[in-house]
């Protein structure tokens, strides 16, 4: 017999439960959350690898 497959969702924060990003026919990004949170969201919790060594940031 073959063993089913559980499809288990991700981890994720708690800020971003229910999150799912697609990509369309035409190519467009359709999300179920609006970019400025999401971009609010990742400038809090990531930090940005090209701007870590600049002395003028915080």
């Amino acid at each position: 017999m073959t063993k089913k497959k559980k499809k288990d969702e991700p981890k994720v924060n708690k800020q971003l439960e229910g999150f799912k990003m697609e990509i369309n026919s035409f190519g467009e990004i359709q999300s179920t959350m609006d970019i400025d949170k999401l971009n609010d969201f990742l400038n809090e919790n990531v930090e940005d690898k090209k701007l870590k060594d600049r002395d003028d940031q915080k």
